[in-house]
């Protein structure tokens, strides 16, 4: 499917800037005109990466955190880019409950996270150099859900009486 937008944005990796990373992207991937629901998955999955990033990437010191973000007519793809100490074990790491932080009070569940609220997940890491997590929703289109609406007896069409 054809690239119809595409944003990209880099900030510091402080706490403060995990709620402007998740409104910007967001932001953008309404264009797609996605459900209410859609943008609150996306706004969640955003979070967990960007907090990911910021805690473990970066153990809470100084780097920036990237994001890039691109439309299709069918999806948003969203990727979080860290250049701090990367992952060790990937498939440790996504295991619920796993944390590389115990002496912090977290649950462990980021990953578990991402992956209940996006379609794919995806990371890329090399141990000492950063992580790479790709984020994937799938988007029905407005005139796709106007459809199924009208293919159902039009339970969706609020302007029949």
């Amino acid at each position: 499917m054809e690239l119809l937008n595409e944003m990209h944005m880099e900030f510091l990796s402080r706490s403060q800037n995990e709620s402007f990373a998740r409104v910007a992207v967001a932001a953008f991937a309404s264009q797609l005109d996605p459900t209410l629901e859609d943008i609150a998955d996306i706004k969640t999955a955003v979070s967990e990466a960007v907090t990911n990033a910021i805690i473990h990437g970066y153990e809470n010191g100084q780097g920036y955190v990237k994001i890039n973000v691109r439309l299709y007519g069918d999806r948003v793809e969203i990727d979080v880019i860290d250049d701090g100490k990367g992952i060790e074990d990937i498939e440790k790491a996504r295991q619920p409950l796993y944390t590389s932080r115990p002496d912090l009070e977290r649950s462990g569940m980021g990953f578990t996270v991402m992956e209940t609220f996006m379609d794919e997940v995806q990371v890329d890491s090399v141990y000492g150099k950063g992580t790479k997590v790709t984020l994937i929703k799938y988007i029905a289109s407005a005139s796709s859900r106007m459809q199924e609406g009208n293919a159902d007896g039009g339970a969706d069409d609020h302007t029949s009486r």
